[in-house]
């Protein structure tokens, strides 16, 4: 398979790095995260590759502070570059993985959706089921939309919850992609287990 997946969320720690790891081990693709914001537990590649992503592509902008990408910077000292965040050419597939939510900013003027509509590649949205996500959800394919950005489906995380599931993918208008749940333990072995029972990989191709 050759293409790329953009892979972002409707809020911060809600399982999209294990979403995208898995999506990556499951289609053999390379994994990357443009900008890191935050090493206390260290970085999000480095979380992929424990869950057996084989290729890791080195983030644009690794930063130190655990906030929003464009305070980060700010507070490190280092003026991002949009033209650093480019789309890297792989062999094969590549999973990119965002920061945060689809409104978190790159940079002062620059929003992730704004880049997601730059790249012009299909995105997953990772959701969580818990309460609020119908809000959270509905907001995010909406700024999506409004930027043309191609949304390739939605993407949950934690126990089932079937009316907030139906609920966002009948008035976001969006693919329900499938439901992750939460895995206890969390290796690569479980979650290669559980996305292969969870998706359907004909749905990223």
């Amino acid at each position: 398979m050759s293409r790329t997946i953009i892979v972002t969320g409707t809020d911060t720690d809600i399982g999209k790095t294990v979403f995208a790891a898995g999506l990556a081990g499951a289609l053999g693709a390379a994994y990357w995260k443009p900008i890191q914001a935050g090493l206390d537990d260290g970085s999000d590649a480095d979380r992929v590759a424990r869950l057996g992503v084989e290729q890791i592509l080195p983030s644009a902008y690794v930063l130190q502070t655990p906030c929003s990408p464009h305070r980060a910077a700010e507070i490190d000292g280092i003026a991002i570059d949009p033209a650093r965040l480019a789309l890297p050419t792989v062999d094969g597939a590549l999973v990119v993985e965002g920061a945060g939510g689809v409104l978190v900013p790159v940079t002062r003027d620059l929003l992730f959706a704004d880049l997601f509509a730059r790249w012009r590649q299909p995105v997953v949205l990772v959701a969580r089921t818990g309460l609020g996500t119908i809000n959270h959800s509905l907001l995010s394919i909406e700024a999506l939309r409004v930027r043309d950005v191609p949304i390739l489906g939605i993407a949950f995380i934690g126990e089932a919850v079937e009316d907030s599931e139906a609920t966002i993918a009948a008035i976001g208008g969006v693919r329900r992609l499938g439901r992750l749940p939460r895995l206890a333990p969390l290796d690569p072995k479980t979650l290669g287990a559980a996305f292969a029972e969870a998706f359907d990989l004909a749905d990223f191709a």
